[in-house]
């Protein structure tokens, strides 16, 4: 689990730098969801699987984690947000291994359903993972697509959330509690399981269960996880970051 745990921090430290240099936000979002990428890209097969960024603000992330597999070119990612690059902070299609935009919240998945059933009509091998949000749980798009990857037995569809019980504007439960949804979920015909979203073994034994149903993996998590100040503050979902923070920051995470 070691190099899980060295795999993050180094993510870490470069979303830190990209985010702080391309004065943007959604840090405390990127860093919520590092631990769960950090062990899905070391356990997929990008030539066959794909995984669709629905909580599309985790952009730095995608473009670190896929040019760490050599999907993209590092050096790409110091034009990050810069003006006519490809590589903004909601992700799109146009960079390679982008293969949905992302960032409207609640496309996601029923993207994923597409991709799914696509694959399975076609007997394509792999895996279409969607990362989402906990908010997106409210949408309503994300119940017609359920029903629609129950009904056609989606095994090959995986859905992990990132449960860190922060949106935009507030606690996910005093804005519309998602307590029931994932036994909802399950209800329809899915496999529905919940994890420690930092716990690399667990995460590990989530993603290596299989259904002959759809998969959601429920993922409690921290927002802003691995810098203290940001931990469990909303602030860090919209705030930019300013010298001392960033400084402070990388102190931690180098420390």
């Amino acid at each position: 689990m070691k190099k899980y745990e060295e795999i993050a921090n180094e993510a870490r430290l470069r979303v830190l730098d990209m985010i702080y240099k391309a004065q943007t936000s959604h840090i405390g979002s990127n860093f919520s969801s590092m631990d769960i990428l950090a062990v899905l890209f070391e356990n997929i097969d990008l030539k066959k699987d794909r995984i669709l960024f629905s909580k599309g603000w985790v952009a730095a992330s995608a473009y670190h984690f896929l040019a760490r597999a050599g999907v993209v070119p590092v050096e790409d990612l110091e034009t990050y947000c810069e003006d006519d690059s490809p590589y903004i902070g909601l992700v799109e299609p146009d960079v390679e291994g982008i293969d949905f935009a992302g960032g409207s919240m609640g496309y996601g998945v029923p993207a994923g359903v597409g991709f799914a059933l696509a694959k399975k009509t076609s007997g394509a091998d792999g895996t279409i993972y969607v990362l989402m949000s906990d908010g997106e749980l409210q949408i309503g798009t994300l119940w017609e697509s359920a029903l629609i990857a129950a009904h056609h037995k989606l095994d090959n569809l995986f859905v992990l959330v990132d449960n860190n019980k922060f949106q935009a504007m507030g606690a996910t439960r005093d804005i519309l509690s998602i307590d029931g949804v994932p036994k909802a979920i399950s209800a329809l015909g899915w496999n529905v399981t919940s994890t420690d979203g930092h716990d690399y073994e667990q995460l590990e034994r989530g993603l290596s269960a299989r259904s002959d149903r759809p998969s959601m993996l429920v993922c409690d998590t921290i927002k802003g996880k691995g810098v203290s100040f940001m931990e469990n503050d909303n602030l860090y979902h919209y705030k930019m970051l300013s010298e001392n923070e960033y400084d402070r920051a990388k102190a931690e995470l180098s420390g």
